[in-house]
C-alpha cells in the first residue's frame, strides 16, 4: 500500500516493513545549511580571518561536502519524522535507517527510511495448551543415580525447550523482513570478528566447516527470526500476565553484569536500562510458563 503526503510518500509491506520517502524542498535546504555552516563557523579556523569570522562560503569550503549534508540532515530530518510518525500513527519496532536518494544543489533532496511495525497477532489459550504438555508426552525421567540438583537442572532445561518449541509452532507472528536482515547481519559481523582473532579469514573457516556464504546466511536468517518471534512472543505473554520488573531488579542485573564502574555507568543509561528491563520481562514470562507446566 502506498500513500502520498505532500513531503513524503509512505510504502508499506504486508509484513509490518515500511519506507518513507521524503522529499525536502530546497528553500528549507537552504535555509538549514546557513544555520549550519554558522554554528560550524564558530570552531572553524580559516587562514586570513579570526576564529568565528571566516565568511559563510570559506567555511562552506573547508569543510566535506558529506559532513555538511550530514549535519544539514540532522537538523531537518526528526521532525519530518516525527511528523510523518504521528500523522501516518506508526509505531516503530526500530529506528528508522535512511538513505540518501539525492542531494543535489538548488534542487529538492529525497532521502528514504526504512523501518517497520509489528502487526498485532494473538497468542490462544497458551496456558492451557502448555498445561497439557505434561500429559501429551513425558518431560523427562531420571535415572536412579542422578542427583537431585540435576533432576531439577535437566527438568528444568527440557521443559523450557519444550516451552519454546510450542510457543514458535502454535503462535506465529509476522517478522518484518528489515528485523531479520538486521539480526542477521549482526551475527555475520560478530562471526567476522571471532575468525579474524583467530587468524582465519571467513571464507577459510566455512569451507572447514562445510558452508558458503548463502548456506551461512539462510540458516542465520532462519535462528534470527526464531530468536525473533521468541522475543515477541515472551513480550505480549509478560504484558498479558502483568509481568513486572522493578528497578531494584534491574540494578541487581546491571550490577552482576560488570564490576567496571566505566563500564556500569554505560550500562545504567536510561536506553539499557529499558533494554535490560524488556531482557527481564521475557526471563520472567518464560519462568512462570515453565512454573506451570
Amino acid at each position: 500500500m502506498v500513500t502520498v503526503n505532500k513531503n513524503y510518500t509512505i510504502a508499506r509491506e504486508d509484513d509490518g516493513s515500511i519506507q518513507i520517502t521524503f522529499v525536502i524542498p530546497k528553500e528549507k535546504i537552504s535555509e538549514n545549511e546557513n544555520k549550519v555552516l554558522l554554528e560550524m563557523a564558530k570552531d572553524i579556523e580559516i587562514s586570513g580571518f579570526r576564529k568565528g569570522n571566516a565568511p559563510l562560503d570559506k567555511v562552506k569550503e573547508s569543510v566535506s561536502r558529506e559532513k555538511l549534508i550530514e549535519k544539514i540532515l540532522s537538523g531537518i530530518l526528526p521532525n519530518m519524522l516525527s511528523e510523518a510518525l504521528a500523522s501516518e500513527k506508526i509505531k516503530p519496532a526500530v529506528y528508522p535507517k535512511f538513505e540518501l536518494i539525492s542531494a543535489t544543489d538548488n534542487e529538492d533532496w529525497q532521502v528514504r527510511a526504512r523501518l517497520c511495525e509489528i502487526i498485532p497477532f494473538e497468542l490462544g489459550d497458551y496456558k492451557t495448551q502448555i498445561k497439557g504438555l505434561t500429559t501429551s508426552s513425558k518431560i523427562w525421567t531420571p535415572d536412579k543415580e542422578s542427583s537431585k540438583e540435576e533432576e531439577n537442572e535437566v527438568s528444568r532445561n527440557d521443559k523450557e525447550q519444550k516451552i519454546v518449541e510450542f510457543l514458535l509452532k502454535t503462535i506465529k507472528p509476522t517478522i518484518p523482513k528489515i528485523l531479520v536482515e538486521d539480526e542477521v547481519n549482526s551475527r555475520l559481523s560478530q562471526l567476522l570478528a571471532r575468525t579474524e582473532k583467530l587468524g582465519l579469514t571467513l571464507e577459510s573457516y566455512l569451507a572447514s566447516i562445510g558452508k558458503t556464504p548463502q548456506t551461512l546466511r539462510e540458516e542465520y536468517s532462519h535462528q534470527s527470526e526464531d530468536a525473533i518471534k521468541l522475543e515477541l512472543i515472551l513480550e505480549k505473554i509478560s504484558t498479558n500476565e502483568n509481568i513486572s520488573v522493578s528497578d531494584a531488579e534491574i540494578d541487581q542485573a546491571i550490577k552482576a553484569s560488570s564490576s567496571d564502574p566505566s563500564i556500569l555507568d554505560k550500562t545504567n543509561s536510561p536506553e539499557q536500562r529499558i533494554y535490560i528491563k524488556t531482557i527481564l520481562s521475557r526471563r520472567k514470562a518464560l519462568d512462570f510458563l515453565i512454573s506451570i507446566i
